[in-house]
């Protein structure tokens, strides 16, 4: 990258900067996914682009955002889910975790099996109702 250049995700909103001295252009990218991660500007669930896909957006080499991907994978930060992507992961505790997990899950089949919003939370609350007692 060229002195003072940067580079926008406009999805993601990440920025890297190719002058002398910034960081390494994959913990660049790593500091930002984590951060809007835990802000909530990606909230739990957000499926991120391909490490193909963003790579080309940001111009950077595929190798770039896997080590990068891969780092935030370490740290807890996103999930990969084979060839249903990768996705931000819960923070918390492993019950916590697991459970935004399955609620993802849920959220993809309703919406695969054309359920609205109402009728799929409706379905969920019945169910939490049913094993709750509430």
């Amino acid at each position: 990258m060229g002195e003072n250049r940067r580079v926008t995700s406009t999805n993601l909103k990440i920025r890297i900067d190719g002058a002398a001295g910034a960081p390494a252009p994959y913990e660049q990218l790593r500091t930002q996914i984590a951060e809007a991660a835990r802000s909530g500007e990606l909230p739990v669930g957000y499926k991120l682009p391909t490490v193909r896909g963003l790579a080309e957006e940001l111009g950077l080499a595929a190798n770039t955002v896997a080590k990068a991907y891969r780092a935030l994978e370490g740290d807890g930060v996103i999930e990969t889910r084979g060839r249903n992507g990768t996705f931000v992961a819960a923070a918390g505790d492993g019950a916590a975790r697991e459970a935004a997990s399955a609620a993802q899950a849920y959220a993809e089949r309703t919406k695969r099996l054309g359920l609205s919003f109402d009728e799929a939370t409706a379905a969920a609350l019945d169910a939490l109702r049913a094993r709750y007692g509430g």
